[in-house]
C-alpha cells in the first residue's frame, strides 16, 4: 500500500493557480482520487478514516483563510483522521454546473458514501448553499452551513440585492432549492448573524424539523473567518459529526467570542450606533478589566468624559430603562 501524504507538511502557498491545481490533484491521485468538473470546478478526495467531510470551498477563499493554501477538509484529515472530499470552485458559482450534478450522481450510483460511518457536508455562503443542496445524495448525513443562501431564483429571493449577477443562473432544476435538499439529512445546523438582514431572511427559508438554526449576533457577515480565528470551526464540525451539537453546547463554545476583538468591536459599534452609551461604557469597562485593549481603554475614557458633560446631549434614555448588555456578549 502506498504511503499516505503527510498533510501537515504540505504548503501550497505562493503557487500560481494552475500550479496549485496541479499539486492538489497530485495529492488526490496519491491518496484517493481527483476529478476535474468542467472549467470552474474540481474534486479532490483524500482517504483517511471512517468519517467523511464533504467540504465545498472556493480557491480564493482558501488563499485568504489558509496560511498553507490547503483546503479546510485537509485540516480535519490531519487533526481528526477524517477522510476529505473537497469540491472546489475557482469563483463563486454556487456549484450550479451540470458537471457537478453528474459527479454527485456518480458518487450516489457507486455507493461512495456508504463506505463511511458518518458523512458531514460543510460550506459557507455560496458553498453553504452547495453543502445543503448536494447533501441529498448522502441520506443520513449531517450538514453544517454558515450563512447559506437558500436559492438565488429571483422569483423567491428578489429581495436579496447582493448577487444580482446570478439571477439568470438556473436554480430551479436539479439540486436547485437548498432547503428541500436537506430533508434526508440526519441533522442540519445553520449558523448566522440575525442582525445581517439578508442572511437572516435566507435562514428563515431553511425552517425544517431537522434544521437547528444557531444564532451568532454581532458576528457579522464573515463567520467562517471569525470561527477559524477563534479555532472553533473544527470543534463545531466534530460536535456535529458526533451528534453533540445543540444549543447549550454551542453557547458554551461561543463564549470564546468574549475574548475576540473583532466581535467586541462590532458589539461596541452597535451599542454606540443605537445610542446606548451607558451600555457601551459598561462593555468597555468589562473588556479593559479582562484584556489588554488600548482601543477600548481610550473609548472608555472618552465615554466617561462625555458623560461628565451633560451639555453634550448624550442619549441615555434606552439605558435608563434598566437594560443590560445582551447575554450574547
Amino acid at each position: 500500500m502506498q504511503d499516505q501524504t503527510d498533510l501537515s507538511a504540505v504548503d501550497l502557498s505562493g503557487l500560481e493557480r494552475k500550479q496549485w491545481i496541479r499539486r492538489i490533484s497530485e495529492i488526490g491521485e496519491s491518496d484517493g482520487f481527483t476529478e476535474p468538473l468542467g472549467a470552474q470546478h474540481h474534486a479532490v478526495f483524500v482517504e483517511r478514516g471512517d468519517t467523511l467531510l464533504v467540504s465545498f470551498e472556493s480557491a480564493p477563499g482558501i488563499d485568504a483563510l489558509s496560511e498553507t493554501a490547503t483546503p479546510l477538509g485537509w485540516e480535519m484529515a490531519r487533526n481528526c483522521d477524517w477522510s476529505s472530499l473537497t469540491v472546489l470552485c475557482t469563483a463563486d458559482t454556487w456549484f450550479r454546473d451540470a458537471a457537478v450534478y453528474t459527479f454527485f450522481d456518480q458518487l450516489l450510483d457507486d455507493g461512495f458514501f456508504d463506505d463511511f460511518e458518518t458523512v458531514v457536508f460543510y460550506g459557507a455562503g455560496p458553498c453553504g448553499y452547495a453543502a445543503a443542496a448536494y447533501s441529498v445524495t448522502a441520506p443520513g448525513a449531517r450538514v453544517v452551513m454558515l450563512q447559506p443562501q437558500a436559492t438565488l431564483d429571483p422569483r423567491v429571493t428578489e429581495w436579496d440585492e447582493r448577487f444580482t449577477e446570478m439571477r439568470r443562473t438556473d436554480f430551479t432544476s436539479r439540486f436547485g432549492y437548498a432547503p428541500d435538499m436537506i430533508d434526508a439529512a440526519e441533522r442540519a445546523y445553520l449558523l448566522y448573524d440575525p442582525r445581517e438582514r439578508f442572511d437572516a431572511m435566507h435562514a428563515a427559508l431553511f425552517t425544517r424539523p431537522n434544521v437547528e438554526r444557531l444564532r451568532l449576533p454581532f458576528m457579522g457577515s464573515a463567520l467562517q473567518g471569525d470561527l477559524l480565528d477563534l479555532e472553533l470551526l473544527g470543534p463545531l464540525l466534530s460536535a456535529a459529526a458526533e451528534d453533540r451539537l445543540e444549543r447549550l453546547s454551542f453557547a458554551k463554545m461561543m463564549r470564546a467570542r468574549r475574548d475576540h476583538p473583532p466581535y467586541l468591536r462590532k458589539l461596541l459599534m452597535r451599542l454606540e450606533g443605537d445610542g446606548r452609551m451607558r451600555l457601551a461604557e459598561a462593555l468597555c469597562e468589562n473588556v479593559t478589566r479582562r484584556m489588554d485593549a488600548p482601543r477600548f481603554r481610550r473609548r472608555l475614557a472618552a465615554l466617561r468624559a462625555k458623560r461628565s458633560r451633560p451639555d453634550q446631549g448624550e442619549q441615555t434614555a434606552p439605558d435608563e430603562q434598566g437594560e443590560q448588555i445582551p447575554a450574547e456578549a
